[in-house]
């Protein structure tokens, strides 16, 4: 089959008997919750979990975040997160004055941008969905969004939507260790929507032909294309705005700084408008040191003048309250915003098909609450 351009997945072949072991793992936790042994529930509010079988950034924060722009003007929502490296435990309702280290990187980037949202962090979901529903701060929740939950079999989702890489595509790929999928592509069957994410801006028709074919979508899904726009860039330590396209112009030289799962595509898109680029990478939602402060510092400094550090929204969490770095670091910090966007003009029937599950699913919960009463 042909692939992709700019297709990153690799294979260890030297470790295929792991994978192998680890997929009969997976498979018969599969097979357990497929014949009922293993029990999973369902609740009467929609519930739409975004999530991957694959390890490393497909984009979740940022689609999670255009659900909730569409979504927050017509329904109160709540985003449940498991809190990734969070240093608390158990069910945690954040405020905006809760800290990353109480509710995870990506909660709080979430909750600063959308402080009206409800957003919870539990790792056990079922426990964290029916606080949402059950207490008082909570209980007039009419949505909820699962961050990261498509392994989480134990709740029922009423929508899953199943990100797919671009530069990953999970039929190319195969099981951990030897490759990067959670669980077998086959597993795909049980997702509702497929959006396949950070496609670059200039995909061919035949690049979707090619992705179409090897994902093999069954008539009762539907699949669509994201790719990333960008915003003005804000200072992280200041007020002032940059836009993007007059880096290009005043040879700026940018150091861009990630630590996500997957930063090629984003390196990618940043020279559309920067050619002056250095790359400063670090694991996905790696805790800067002080150590990292002075290798930022040093990477700055290596770098002729005009300079700048470019980093995402998620990293700026992170970055925020790190020790240790110079006025000449936090002067030339700009946060590089990202927001999703569908593509082939199905924006529309993206939208469409997600307001009618929470709308039909809306009514029918007033219905059995009328009935109820």
């Amino acid at each position: 089959m042909k692939k992709v351009e700019g297709d990153l997945t690799q294979i260890r072949r030297w470790l295929m008997p792991l994978s192998w072991l680890y997929g009969v793992g997976v498979d018969i936790r599969n097979a357990l919750f497929d014949i009922g042994l293993l029990h999973t529930v369902s609740y009467d509010i929609p519930i739409i979990n975004v999530g991957n079988i694959t390890v490393g950034g497909t984009g979740k924060t940022p689609h999670v975040e255009y659900l909730i722009r569409l979504l927050s003007g017509r329904y109160r929502v709540a985003v449940l997160s498991r809190g990734y490296k969070r240093k608390t435990k158990g069910y945690l309702l954040s405020s905006v004055s809760s800290t990353m280290e109480e509710i995870g990187d990506e909660p709080w980037q979430i909750k600063q941008k959308f402080p009206d949202v409800y957003v919870a962090v539990d790792a056990n979901r079922r426990r964290g969905i029916e606080r949402l529903i059950k207490d008082e701060a909570t209980r007039d929740v009419d949505v909820i969004l699962l961050d990261d939950a498509y392994q989480h079999r134990y709740v029922k989702a009423g929508h899953n939507i199943l990100l797919v890489d671009y530069h990953r595509i999970i039929s190319d790929d195969c099981l951990l260790p030897a490759g990067r999928l959670r669980e077998r592509a086959s597993s795909i069957r049980r997702a509702t929507t497929v959006v396949v994410t950070k496609c670059p801006q200039h995909i061919t028709a035949m690049g979707f032909r090619v992705i179409l074919s090897a994902l093999h979508i069954k008539p009762y899904q539907q699949i669509f294309f994201s790719t990333f726009a960008y915003g003005t860039m804000r200072q992280l330590w200041g007020d002032a705005t940059l836009k993007p396209d007059t880096l290009r112009k005043d040879n700026m030289h940018v150091l861009l700084l990630t630590g996500i799962g997957n930063p090629r595509q984003m390196e990618q898109d940043v020279r559309r408008f920067a050619q002056l680029i250095t790359p400063l990478t670090f694991p996905d939602h790696h805790y800067f040191t002080k150590r990292d402060a002075d290798t930022i510092q040093q990477a700055l400094l290596a770098l002729p003048k005009p300079h700048i550090i470019i980093t995402t929204e998620k990293d700026a969490a992170r970055l925020l309250h790190l020790k240790g770095l110079d006025e000449e670091v936090r002067q030339n910090t700009y946060v590089l915003p990202i927001e999703v966007s569908i593509m082939r003009d199905e924006k529309n029937k993206f939208d469409k098909t997600i307001i009618d599950y929470v709308q039909e699913n809306t009514s029918n919960r007033s219905v059995a609450s009328r009935k109820n009463a």
